[in-house]
């Protein structure tokens, strides 16, 4: 069921550390000639669907349990300008479509709307961006948010994979818009938690994932381990070497274990969350490496692996290492 807007509260993880086993393992990627310039950018249309997980529940602080609720946010390619801010409800943008789909996780106790900036740089570059707002880490859960339902959540995206790509094949406003042969994940902090869990976690892993984008990520504790096997999707890891939340050595963990076609930009000095919400040059850094990884992986472009080199040589603020 769609709606104009949902009755949810805003309020207003890593290679460093032991990365010695990154930075020992992977090459500074060199620098190259500025790439060709992006596509065309396209207007950014929104949507706000409410999608109803029956199949599993929530357990609500009086003792009783409801099915999951997931009010999510879909930005998307439109028809007119593609400056200035997303419009709700705009008609999607037909040339172009099937577009790849991209859900993104939040962190823990806010929900999508700190990283409007970065979902509606995905959805101008050509990307369906679906963002739910997770049942119980979100700050207005039930009885306050709830981290231990994160183990939860890698079923959340499957689930809004599920929904948006059979809504696509039916009528209405989605129909034709997403290709579901190319679907990627991606989310900070707990939602990078979540996103890597669906892509590579033994328990959780959905095989329709063809790239993972994880931001400040960590492994959930307790659901067993990664696999890696030949094929597995290709992964950009995302890390400030300053996050104090989820420290350099988290994501070295995995990054370290990943295979390859894998990527880890580090964001040097950079702190837990403003990087991927406000701080400015890391925010634009981060929209351009992601565009050039998911371009390449998602949609095939030749030249988007020197794109994602370029964006993300930065001297003094961001280093990009590579293992194509």
């Amino acid at each position: 069921m769609d709606a104009a807007s949902a009755n949810i509260s805003v309020p207003a993880a890593p290679p460093p550390a032991t990365t010695a086993t990154s930075t020992a393992t992977v090459a500074p990627a060199p620098v190259r000639p500025p790439p060709k310039p992006l596509p065309k950018a396209y207007a950014v249309g929104l949507r706000v669907v409410r999608l109803v997980d029956t199949s599993r529940q929530i357990q609500l602080p009086d003792g009783s349990s409801a099915p999951r609720v997931l009010i999510t946010y879909v930005r998307y390619p439109a028809f007119g300008s593609p400056s200035g801010g997303e419009r709700l409800g705009a008609p999607p943008a037909v040339r172009g479509a099937p577009f790849p789909l991209l859900i993104f996780g939040h962190g823990y106790n806010v929900t999508p709307a700190p990283y409007n900036a970065l979902m509606r740089a995905w959805a101008r570059a050509g990307y369906v961006v679906a963002a739910p707002v997770f049942p119980l880490e979100n700050p207005g859960a039930p009885g306050g948010p709830n981290e231990n339902d994160m183990v939860n959540q890698p079923g959340d995206m499957s689930f809004v994979i599920s929904r948006l790509t059979a809504a696509a094949a039916g009528r209405g406003w989605r129909h034709g818009l997403i290709d579901r042969h190319a679907i990627a994940v991606s989310g900070q902090s707990d939602g990078g938690d979540t996103a890597l869990a669906a892509a590579y976690q033994r328990s959780d892993r959905d095989h329709r994932i063809r790239a993972a984008v994880i931001l400040s990520g960590a492994e959930i504790p307790g659901l067993g381990g990664f696999e890696f096997p030949p094929g597995s999707p290709p992964l950009l890891a995302t890390q400030g070497t300053a996050d104090d939340i989820n420290p350099p050595g988290m994501t070295a963990q995995f990054y370290d274990a990943a295979a390859r076609p894998k990527y880890l930009l580090q964001l040097l000095g950079a702190p837990h969350l403003p990087p991927y919400t406000t701080e400015q040059p890391q925010l634009g850094i981060v929209e351009r490496v992601t565009i050039a990884f998911l371009d390449r992986y998602l949609k095939h472009e030749a030249t988007a692996i020197a794109r994602m080199r370029h964006a993300g040589h930065a001297p003094g603020i961001a280093t990009l290492y590579a293992h194509p």
